[in-house]
């Protein structure tokens, strides 16, 4: 591997991490979903330098485009730019902390056994990446997962709509004011 290719993996894991902490840190949920589409974006940079351009495509149409517009969608219709300061779930920040540290044990684990047959996959074949290949892992190997993946996006999406609608007025009728005010007095 070349130092050019060092840098250049380097440069987009740093711009992978500082966009993930952006995402996680912003208190505008705006700014978050736009710290996701850089780090989307980023993720499929390296897909392209790895060699696989059409996973990267798929990255960038699927998520950074449409998952994305979804997001902002419900973001604006629900009028959930600014989160709140106070924490709605007691004790989810030590939580958070101990997830943090328990992936970074994971990373570390992985990184001392890769050498390992355990560990190391099969070897990539140079079709590895076209359209077919995918399609035929997507729709047959992995349905499951794939379908199962839609299922949550969708009740992300209900339970975000949900979860910050405001209760309704009591109404009396489905008639205006105007109408209603005229046949009381008639």
């Amino acid at each position: 591997m070349s130092l050019g290719s060092i840098l250049l993996y380097g440069l987009l894991g740093v711009v992978v991490a500082i966009s993930g902490i952006g995402l996680i840190t912003s208190r505008n949920a705006i700014y978050g979903a736009l710290f996701l589409v850089l780090n989307f974006i980023t993720v499929a940079l390296l897909y392209i330098a790895l060699g696989a351009p059409f996973i990267a495509l798929a990255q960038v149409t699927v998520y950074a485009g449409s998952i994305m517009v979804l997001f902002l969608f419900v973001i604006m219709l629900l009028g959930a730019e600014q989160l709140p300061i106070a924490e709605p779930i007691r004790g989810q920040r030590i939580l958070a902390i101990l997830l943090f540290v328990a992936f970074l044990a994971e990373m570390a684990l992985f990184v001392m056994l890769r050498g390992s047959p355990v560990v190391a996959g099969a070897p990539i074949t140079p079709d590895f990446s076209t359209p077919a290949t995918m399609g035929t892992l997507l729709f047959e190997q992995y349905l499951l997962p794939f379908e199962m993946t839609a299922g949550v996006l969708l009740a992300a999406t209900v339970g975000a709509v949900f979860l910050t609608r405001s209760p309704r007025p009591e109404r009396k009728s489905a008639l205006p004011e105007a109408q209603q005010a005229g046949k009381e007095s008639s």
